[in-house]
């Protein structure tokens, strides 16, 4: 076992009980299960600074007090993150109701700015959060401009789609209010819920403060919970605007995606673009 683990381990009072077992699920980071002394934990090796902007975003989503299960950061430190693990259990119309609420109560804690005060991750990808009071500003100056420019630097959209972008972008005052800034997971896909013996649980955030509709677009991207979901998130009727929000706000995840793993996500925000121009059209 690695010298650095081995002390972060001495540290928090664990003592290793066999080796780290590999577990599946890390494409951005190594992930461990390791059996201790005290119990079973988790442990992450990847960038230092990628790991401490994940603990410090799993420590604000436990601070909020909602419904929804997080893991206890124990202790980072030299590229290596140690947290409680977390026992699974087969997803349940109830577990998705608890998901919807939960996710309603972290929604409600909000600030006036959007953005966070530190940079993290979304991925690999360096995620900047320097806060703005407008949040139209905060999408298009923090999310789809940079990511837009950096895919059209490596060849990965033609100038004609990244002027498509930069008009949904520059045009967002016409359709989208400004709201208070909602605490939001940041990269909430359904790979990022887990479902466990005391109820939903989120990992992996990439936290900071936007338009509640950031984590509702994404658990929408690569697959959809149930509509009891929906019925406990909403609480009452669908808004009107959802479908144009959801499109808005699936930009950014898809630009990274891009970003990421290629062309085979060009198509995807192509599509995702059409949308948006329809209601312009509209």
């Amino acid at each position: 076992m690695e010298r650095h683990l081995r002390k972060l381990l001495s540290a928090l009072g664990l003592t290793p009980l066999g080796k780290l077992r590999p577990l599946a699920g890390g494409d951005i980071a190594a992930v461990y299960r390791l059996d201790t002394d005290l119990g079973m934990v988790v442990i992450k090796h990847d960038d230092p600074e990628r790991l401490a902007g994940e603990a410090d975003g799993l420590r604000a989503l436990r601070n909020a007090r909602t419904r929804l299960v997080v893991p206890e950061v124990l202790g980072e430190a030299d590229g290596w993150l140690v947290m409680e693990a977390l026992a699974s259990a087969l997803s349940s119309t109830p577990n998705e109701v608890v998901l919807g609420e939960g996710l309603r109560e972290l929604h409600s804690v909000t600030a006036d700015t959007h953005g966070w005060y530190r940079d993290n991750a979304c991925g690999r990808t360096p995620q900047p959060n320097a806060p703005l009071a407008d949040g139209r500003a905060f999408q298009r100056e923090r999310r789809l401009l940079p990511m837009a420019a950096a895919c059209h630097e490596r060849g990965l959209m033609n100038t004609r789609l990244r002027e498509r972008l930069e008009v949904v972008a520059t045009s967002l005052e016409e359709w989208l209010p400004d709201a208070p800034a909602s605490l939001v997971h940041g990269d909430l896909w359904l790979g990022n819920v887990l479902h466990t013996a005391r109820g939903p649980a989120v990992i992996d955030p990439a936290v900071y403060r936007h338009y509640p509709e950031v984590d509702l677009a994404m658990l929408t991207l690569f697959g959809s919970p149930s509509q009891a979901f929906f019925d406990a998130y909403w609480n009452g009727p669908r808004p009107d605007d959802w479908p144009r929000r959801q499109a808005l706000f699936q930009l950014y995840p898809l630009l990274n995606h891009l970003l990421l793993f290629g062309g085979v996500y060009r198509s995807a925000v192509e599509r995702t673009l059409d949308r948006l121009e329809a209601y312009r059209g509209a």
